[in-house]
C-alpha cells in the first residue's frame, strides 16, 4: 500500500506579524500628544519604521515563497520516485508471479493426473514459461541498468492481447472461454487495466481452484467497460498454492485510478471478479 504523503504546507507568519506591527505605530501614534518635539518627530519615525517594516515584509515573504517551492519539489521528487518503485514492484510481481505460478500450477496437475503423455506436455509448458520469465525479468533488468529514458519499453497491453492471456491460462489446465464483444474505441489506460484484471484473475483460479470451468467476459455498459471473469470452483480435492495477496490489490488500485471500481468474491460454487471502469464511447 502507496504511504500517503502530504503535500507540503505553506505557512508564513510575515504577515501576522507584519500587521501586529502596524497595529502598535498606530497606537504608539495615537499616544503622542500635539505638543512637544516629541510630537514632531515621532510621526516621522513611524513612517521610516512602516517603510522598513514593508520592505522587510515583502524580502522575508519571497524568502518563504523560494524556500516553500523548494521543500514542493523535493516533495514531487519523492513522490515520483515512491510512484516509480511501486510500478516497478508491480510488474516484478506479474513477471515472477505468474511465471512461476504457472510452473507450480503444471507440476501440481502432472502429478495428480499420473499419465505420462501429460507428464511430457508439462514439462514443456514449464520450459517454456520458465524461459518467457527468465526474458522478461532480463527486460526489465536492462530497463534498469540504462540511464535516463533510453532503455527499452514493454508496449502497452490492449484488448488484442486478450485471446492471448486466456491461451496461457488454458495451459495451466484451466477451461477459459473468452467472450469478447465489439466495444468500439477504448482508452489505452481502460486496456490495459481490462488485461491485468483478466491475467491476475485467471492466475488466481490456476492457483486456488486448478482445472475448473472459467467465463471471460468483457464488453461495454453505456459509457462504462466491463470485465468479468467467473469459474465454478474445483472440480475436485485441489492444492491450493498460496500467494503473495499482493495481485488483486494492485488491479484494484489500478482500477479505481480510472474511476473505476473492482468486485471480487465467492459466487455460488466459484469466484468471480467484476471491473467497471468508465470510458466514454466517442460520439
Amino acid at each position: 500500500m502507496q504511504e500517503v504523503r502530504q503535500r507540503p504546507a505553506r505557512r508564513s507568519r510575515v504577515w501576522p506579524v507584519t500587521g501586529a506591527t502596524l497595529l502598535a505605530l498606530v497606537l504608539m501614534l495615537l499616544l503622542v500628544g500635539a505638543d512637544g518635539v516629541l510630537a514632531a518627530v515621532m510621526p516621522s519615525l513611524i513612517a521610516v519604521g512602516a517603510v522598513a517594516l514593508a520592505a522587510w515584509a515583502i524580502w522575508r515573504s519571497h524568502t518563504d515563497r523560494v524556500a516553500y517551492e523548494a521543500r514542493l519539489t523535493r516533495w514531487a521528487a519523492s513522490e515520483a520516485v515512491l510512484a516509480e518503485r511501486l510500478r516497478l514492484a508491480g510488474d516484478l510481481h506479474d513477471i515472477v508471479s505468474h511465471g512461476l505460478g504457472l510452473i507450480t500450477v503444471r507440476a501440481a496437475a502432472a502429478r495428480l493426473s499420473g499419465d505420462p503423455g501429460e507428464a511430457r506436455e508439462a514439462l514443456s509448458d514449464i520450459e517454456s514459461a520458465g524461459r518467457e520469465a527468465t526474458a522478461e525479468l532480463r527486460r526489465m533488468l536492462t530497463v534498469l541498468r540504462t540511464a535516463g529514458d533510453a532503455g527499452p519499453r514493454q508496449p502497452a497491453e490492449d484488448l488484442g492481447r486478450l485471446p492471448a492471456i486466456v491461451s496461457d491460462a488454458r495451459a495451466t489446465g484451466v477451461r477459459a472461454r473468452l467472450t469478447l464483444e465489439p466495444m468500439g474505441p477504448v482508452s489505452p489506460g481502460a486496456q490495459v487495466a481490462i488485461c491485468r484484471t483478466v491475467r491476475e484473475a485467471l492466475h488466481n483460479v490456476a492457483r486456488h481452484a486448478g482445472p475448473s470451468d472459467v467465463r471471460v467476459h468483457v464488453h461495454r455498459d453505456g459509457d462504462t467497460v466491463v470485465a468479468s471473469v467467473h469459474d465454478s470452483g474445483p472440480d475436485g480435492p485441489w492444492p491450493g498454492t498460496p500467494g503473495a495477496g499482493h495481485g488483486l490489490i494492485g488491479v484494484r488500485e489500478r482500477v479505481t485510478g480510472l474511476g473505476g471500481t473492482l468486485h471480487a468474491g465467492p459466487v455460488e460454487q466459484g469466484f468471480r471478479v467484476v471491473a467497471r471502469i468508465p470510458d466514454r464511447e466517442p460520439g
